[in-house]
This record gives structure tokens, C-alpha cells and sequence, in this order.
């Protein structure tokens, strides 16, 4: 009896410790899926943050490789406005030699446009008496426009040739106007004929009177009867009245 109690208590304990065992094991098989899961969630916590800081990374560099096409693109700029610089200040350079040539040859010019307009004086003077008033009152305008200041000297230039060109072209026209001549002492009114620089004449509206200015007595003189259909006709043409012919007028011939 006392054996068989002895067997069932070692039966008993064999099923406690089977028991206490399994409670045991259970506790740690929980505490591994906690711990696991715990892992698992670490495992995504870290697996997120490494992507955005890949992500983030990635924007960086992206940031990065632009701002160092900036720099570059700035670089290229900076090169291309150095060349622009330089090339400013070599034109600044220039222009300023420019500017104290153009002084210098202002000051020299001055001198000689003045000669010039006392050349012409002198040449209208010596030259047929042809529209007196008119040329006469253009070289006064010179004189008054080279004392002005608001006029630049390249326009006071421009005036002075205008002037010559103008004086050069009555050489090679013909004309007829209207003038008031003195021959003999007694004031006319007539038409002037001018043939280039060859021959001045003169004839009243009811051709009573027919002339020319003498370039060797320097005066108005009357010419024969027979000038004077010539002449007449010569007026005409000049004022378009009549088509270009032949004209007789007086000259005076080439002299030792």
C-alpha cells in the first residue's frame, strides 16, 4: 500500500511538473511573438525613416546638381560680361580720344571755315552781279551761324559746303529774274538772263531796252537792236515759256 501512494504521488508530481512546464513554455512563446512583433514594428519605424531620408537625400542632390548648373551657367556669364567690359572700356577708351581729336579739330576747322566764307565774300565780289541780295544775304547767315553756339560745327561745316555747291551750280544753269540795273546813270527794272557764268544780259518787259554787264568795264552796258529777239527768246526759255534753241549772246573773248 504504502508503495502504491509512493507511485501515485511520483505519478502526481511527473503531472505537475508536465503542467508547470507548459504554463512555462506557453509564457515564453508570448513573450517571444511580443518581442517579435515589437521588432517588426521597429524593423518598419526604421525602414520609413530610411526612406525619407533617402527621399530627402535624393532632393538634395537633386538640389544640388541645380545649383551647380547655376554656378556654371553663372561662370559662363560672368566670362561673357568680363569680354562685354573690356570691350566697353576699350570703346570708352577710344571715344575719348575721339572726343579731344574732335576738339582739337574744332579748333582748327573754326579757322578755316572762317577763310572759306571770306573766300566766297571775295568771289561773289569779282563774280557777274547775278542775285546780289540773295548770295550776299547767305554769307551773312554764315557769319551768324558760326557765332552761335547751339549749332554743332559739323552743320556750321555742312553750311559753308551748302553754300560752295550752291555758288558752283549757278555755273551751270540758266536763269531769268527779275532786277532793278543802272546803265548810264538811269535805274531799269528788267529781267535778268543769266547763261551759266558766261553771260549776264538784261531787257525791259517792252524790250525798248536790251543789254548785258560788260565782266571787263565791270558795268551794265546797251547792246545793239539785233541782241535783242535773242535775248528776249533766252528769257523765255529760262522761265519755261519756250523750248531750248539756240541763243545769240554777247561774250567776251579769251585775252593775253
Amino acid at each position: 500500500m504504502k508503495h502504491r501512494y509512493l507511485k501515485l504521488a511520483a505519478v502526481l508530481t511527473c503531472a505537475g511538473a508536465l503542467s508547470v512546464g507548459s504554463v512555462v513554455s506557453a509564457s515564453t512563446l508570448s513573450d517571444v511573438f511580443r518581442v517579435a512583433d515589437q521588432l517588426n514594428r521597429q524593423a518598419k519605424s526604421s525602414q520609413a525613416k530610411v526612406d525619407a531620408l533617402t527621399e530627402e537625400t535624393r532632393g538634395l542632390l537633386n538640389e544640388y546638381k541645380t545649383v551647380l548648373k547655376e554656378i556654371e551657367g553663372l561662370r559662363v556669364y560672368n566670362r561673357q560680361l568680363d569680354k562685354q567690359i573690356a570691350n566697353q572700356n576699350e570703346e570708352m577708351a577710344q571715344l575719348s580720344q575721339s572726343i579731344d581729336d574732335v576738339t582739337l579739330i574744332e579748333r582748327q576747322i573754326m579757322p578755316f571755315m572762317l577763310e572759306m566764307i571770306e573766300g566766297l565774300e571775295q568771289f561773289v565780289d569779282l563774280d557777274m552781279p547775278f542775285l546780289m541780295d540773295e548770295r550776299s544775304g547767305r554769307i551773312d547767315r554764315l557769319r551768324q551761324t558760326m557765332d552761335r553756339s547751339d549749332v554743332a560745327v559739323s552743320e556750321k561745316f555742312n553750311q559753308v559746303f551748302r553754300a560752295y555747291q550752291i555758288e558752283n551750280d549757278y555755273g551751270r544753269t540758266m536763269e531769268s529774274y527779275q532786277d532793278t540795273v543802272t546803265v548810264d546813270g538811269q535805274e531799269l527794272s528788267v529781267d535778268v538772263l543769266r547763261l551759266g557764268r558766261i553771260s549776264l544780259a538784261y531787257q525791259t518787259a517792252d524790250s525798248a531796252h536790251t543789254g548785258w554787264f560788260n565782266p571787263t568795264s565791270r558795268q551794265w552796258e546797251a547792246l545793239p537792236d539785233s541782241y535783242a529777239d535773242s535775248i528776249r527768246d533766252g528769257i523765255r526759255m529760262a522761265k519755261k515759256q519756250l523750248s531750248t534753241n539756240i541763243v545769240t549772246m554777247p561774250l567776251v573773248g579769251p585775252q593775253e
